[in-house]
């Protein structure tokens, strides 16, 4: 048995709140993509800015600070630059997917998904 004083490593890890960046954006054709980060692994990067003007740019991106008003009521995207018209910081893994039998847009806490082979459906 190991003794700490202080903060054990498990309290840090399992006290880590912002351990996952979450990143969603959708393309021209509709196409939605994810991007999700694992701050603990120490790899991966994420293009918050797409090259372009520096006044399209978004700038309060804050490490911890969840953004989801990137497109106004309208639905036009607020900054041209931005990748990520949305963004989540969270300490849970959280896996989304599309339901094959009704289409709709499902997150799962610290649960993989695997898609059927073979699936038609609404989101297909």
């Amino acid at each position: 048995m190991s003794y700490y004083i202080g903060t054990s490593p498990e309290a840090v890890i399992n006290g880590f709140i912002k351990r996952y960046f979450y990143g969603l954006r959708r393309n021209d054709d509709g196409e939605l993509f994810l991007v999700r980060v694992d701050q603990l692994r120490g790899a991966g990067s994420v293009v918050i800015n797409d090259i372009g003007i520096g006044e399209n740019n978004f700038i309060d991106f804050e490490e911890g600070i969840d953004f989801l008003e990137g497109v106004n009521i309208d639905h036009d995207i607020v900054y041209e630059n931005l990748r990520y018209t949305q963004m989540k910081w969270d300490g849970r893994l959280l896996t989304y997917y599309i339901d094959p039998v009704d289409g709709q847009f499902i997150a799962r806490i610290s649960e993989d998904y695997t898609y059927p082979d073979n699936i038609s459906g609404p989101g297909y």
